[in-house]
């Protein structure tokens, strides 16, 4: 599989970016969330494809574009939706389903089918869910930086008390990941950003 290079991600994004300031935005954030992955690659890469995890970071959010409306306001409540919308946009681009399931497989700590039906998503029933390494590597990395406005940077501890409200399993999972791949150092990236930690 041949993976696409950055500056072919970054074209991506400015096609499919309704603005310059949703560009800036969600390809930032792209860029941050493949900055953490760097820590884990340095500290856990072994046996996991560096390049394919960085395009993974990359791609995952592209699906957030499609929730813009036509005044540049972002539809929050549609936001669940933006890992489908992101796969089934990579797709229509011709990119190979590894890459697409970087944007339907990192929401939250994976959406089960049980999960969609059980709360009502607005998206097909179905296990979206990350099972190679180099997914669980991207689902984990972004778990600590928001869109949020302002954006900002997210702590392993606060990542966890937010996952609470989905039922103690979703709670056990973080911590086996974070087990797996250790805290972020998030101070020295929120300063070269200026971006708080929350």
């Amino acid at each position: 599989m041949e993976i696409p290079s950055y500056d072919e991600i970054r074209a991506l994004h400015r096609k499919h970016a309704p603005s310059d300031a949703a560009f800036e935005l969600v390809f930032t954030h792209c860029e941050i969330v493949a900055s953490l992955a760097e820590q884990f690659l340095s500290r856990h890469g072994r046996g996991v494809d560096a390049e394919l995890v960085r395009a993974g970071c990359l791609l995952h959010d592209i699906g957030v574009y499609r929730l813009y409306d036509s005044a540049g306001r972002l539809d929050g409540a549609s936001y669940v939706t933006h890992g489908v919308l992101g796969h089934r946009l990579l797709a229509a681009e011709g990119l190979p389903e590894t890459l697409c399931r970087f944007c339907s497989c990192h929401t939250g700590v994976g959406l089960t089918q049980e999960d969609v039906l059980a709360q009502g998503l607005p998206i097909p029933p179905a296990d979206y869910v990350p099972v190679t390494p180099e997914e669980r590597m991207v689902m984990y990395a972004d778990k600590f930086h928001s869109k949020s406005t302002p954006p900002r940077f997210v702590s392993p501890d606060t990542f966890e008390a937010r996952i609470a409200r989905f039922g103690p399993e979703k709670v056990t999972t973080f911590q086996a990941l974070r087990r797996q791949y250790g805290d972020p150092e998030l101070d020295a990236l929120a300063a070269a950003h200026g971006h708080a930690v929350a």
